[in-house]
């Protein structure tokens, strides 16, 4: 006998009993610079569409211009803009410098604590 039953809903896998900051996306610049691949990135053309195509015999997601036809140039485009606003002028993405920052400040004061001894007791 089968315990299938077709009235009863499927079961969900196991990956969506994530939590919900997990499931959250996340930016994706590369380096520093907005990446036209982000889940923020759009256009406001609605011209923006990913498309894989194959380097080397491997898949790769590609940002391409329905409007031009051809590949998306990214922040540089006058029509791109950041869905959580963190595009910069220049084309630097704010949520990067801001993490990389941070990273800078932390090693900035573990190197004044080494040069001045802040870890011995006063």
């Amino acid at each position: 006998m089968s315990t299938y039953n077709p009235r009863e809903p499927r079961r969900r896998p196991h990956e969506w009993r994530r939590s919900p900051e997990k499931r959250q996306p996340r930016p994706r610049p590369i380096g520093d610079r907005c990446n036209p691949l982000c889940p923020f990135f759009r256009c406001q053309k609605r011209a923006l569409r990913i498309v894989t195509e194959q380097y080397k015999g491997r898949p790769i997601k590609v940002a391409m211009c329905a409007w031009i036809g051809d590949k998306c140039i990214g922040a540089s485009c006058r029509f791109a803009f950041c869905e959580k606003r963190a595009m910069l002028p220049d084309g630097r993405c704010a949520l990067a410098v801001k993490a990389k920052r941070g990273k800078e400040f932390e090693e900035e004061l573990m190197e004044m604590e080494r040069e001045f001894g802040f870890d011995e007791g006063f």
